[in-house]
């Protein structure tokens, strides 16, 4: 396939916006997991299993059962598949005659066995999805998650709320993971999808619907190799000028090329190949999970950051200097401030002490100030207007008062920190853990709440900025191209 057709298109839009689904095979040794997995779906859910012993367990799920897919007598949007492979062929020959709008298959043991079976009815499921202009997803994946209306791949996933993020994973468990542990930090899923070998629909099948998805505003991916990387990279390109792409490449060590052989039955590219390519695509590239997680969230909560120069807070006077040390060695540049700033602050840490030449250390200011939250935004209204700072990053220590005191003392500081947010330059927050993991919890679910992205490390938050920094000046640059 060349290029994505309208057909193709059009059928993914019923698939991933369904009226009615049907999982076929679902059974007591998975947990019913599919069918428990709609039970938030806000459309019609059918069952398709043939096994008596398990009708009365789909029965007290309230579900239909029907013994064949064309026996059900309306029609089905998409069909999640759970069945043995050996009946796979079957199945696609009823969902074309059924004239489904998608086929998602969990089932595994194809190609990806590199055994001979497994690779003959890979090919014959390939063959018939072609020929027939049926959407197979998979097999072996999970398939298809639009919160908005409850289609999910688990039960764990968040649904009734749009979000604007896209996700495209060649593994379910990847799909799954972003979606439930995003979601904590205020990422939220407009449409993503699990597709395993990519019989029928590759990645760039997905990246192109996606582009042209007018809910989703961010793309992120996790490839493990492509079927046409010419085609892929030219629409990654076209993609990328749009909207923020985020590519986790999975298999790029000779170790992990032949795991993703045994995982989707592909083979993996050279990694400097794929580092390369996407950054002349406009893309950016991660390295892991937490990495996806972390620049996403960047890319919807902070705004464009177009130098290198940071105003750094700090919570003490030790961690002024590592917090100096992690984002010098990331290759960020953090500047002396302007005298005009240095004037304006030594009226803060002339009377009560600590240092100030940047990074800030406030924890005396902090700590003994009358008003915490009116001289934290007086601090960082100073970096703000600082002409040589361009982004701020502000540590904030639960564990210490008034932030740890109770929520009399915490919220106006935060509240303040939010109203600050919003007339700032880019600025984001690291919440040390010290020795309390649960307030430490606490305080990020309560910036998240304000829309405030938080990072729980130095290290982290210092890479997230170098790598949108980079992406931006990136951006710029092919702009003027």
């Amino acid at each position: 396939m060349t290029s994505t057709t309208q057909s193709t298109r059009n059928k993914l839009d019923r698939a991933f916006n369904p009226r009615s689904v049907a999982v076929v095979g679902d059974k007591q040794a998975l947990g019913y997991m599919w069918l428990r997995s709609l039970s938030s779906f806000q459309g019609k859910v059918y069952s398709v299993q043939i096994d008596p012993s398990e009708l009365p367990g789909i029965s007290e799920l309230g579900v239909e059962n029907y013994l064949s897919l064309l026996d059900i007598p309306s029609p089905v949007d998409y069909v999640i598949a759970a069945v043995p492979r050996a009946v796979a062929p079957a199945i696609v020959a009823d969902c074309i005659k059924k004239d489904v709008g998608g086929v998602c298959f969990f089932t595994s043991g194809f190609a990806e066995t590199n055994t001979e079976e497994g690779i003959r009815l890979q090919q014959t499921i390939t063959d018939m999805a072609r020929e027939a202009d049926l959407n197979l997803i998979g097999p072996n994946c999970v398939g298809l998650y639009n919160p908005e209306i409850g289609l999910r791949h688990t039960a764990a996933q968040a649904y009734g709320e749009k979000g604007s993020v896209g996700f495209i994973a060649q593994s379910g468990t990847h799909a799954t993971l972003f979606s439930i542990i995003g979601e904590r930090d205020g990422i939220k899923i407009s449409k993503s999808v699990s597709y395993g070998n990519a019989v029928v629909l590759d990645s760039t099948d997905f990246l192109e619907y996606l582009a042209d998805d007018d809910d989703t505003g961010i793309i992120g991916m996790y490839i493990e190799g492509v079927k046409d990387g010419r085609r892929f990279f030219d629409r990654l390109r076209k993609v990328a000028s749009r909207k923020p792409v985020v590519i986790w490449k999975g298999g790029e060590s000779e170790e992990g090329a032949r795991a993703t052989a045994s995982h989707t039955g592909v083979l993996a590219e050279s990694g400097i190949v794929w580092q390369t390519v996407i950054r002349q695509c406009g893309a950016i590239k991660v390295d892991s999970l937490k990495e996806m997680i972390d620049t996403v969230k960047a890319l919807l909560y902070v705004k464009p950051i177009n130098g290198t120069g940071m105003g750094l807070i700090a919570m003490s006077g030790g961690q002024s200097v590592v917090i100096a040390d992690v984002f010098a060695r990331t290759g960020l540049e953090i500047p002396l401030l302007t005298e005009r700033s240095y004037q304006r602050l030594a009226a803060f840490f002339n009377i009560i002490g600590g240092s100030y030449r940047n990074p800030l250390d406030i924890s005396s200011t902090f700590l003994m100030a009358d008003d915490g939250a009116s001289s934290l935004t007086s601090m960082l209204d100073i970096l703000n207007q600082d002409p040589n700072i361009d982004c701020i990053v502000l540590e904030l220590f639960p564990v210490i008062r008034p932030l740890s005191k109770d929520a009399e003392t915490a919220d106006p500081i935060l509240d303040a920190i939010s109203d600050f947010k919003e007339r700032a330059k880019p600025f984001m927050i690291i919440v040390t853990t010290a020795h309390s993991d649960a307030l430490a919890t606490e305080m990020r679910d309560k910036l998240v709440e304000r829309g405030i992205p938080s990072f729980s490390s130095f290290e982290r938050a210092a890479r997230t900025v170098k790598r949108l920094a980079e992406f931006y000046k990136s951006q710029r640059e092919l702009s003027q191209n």
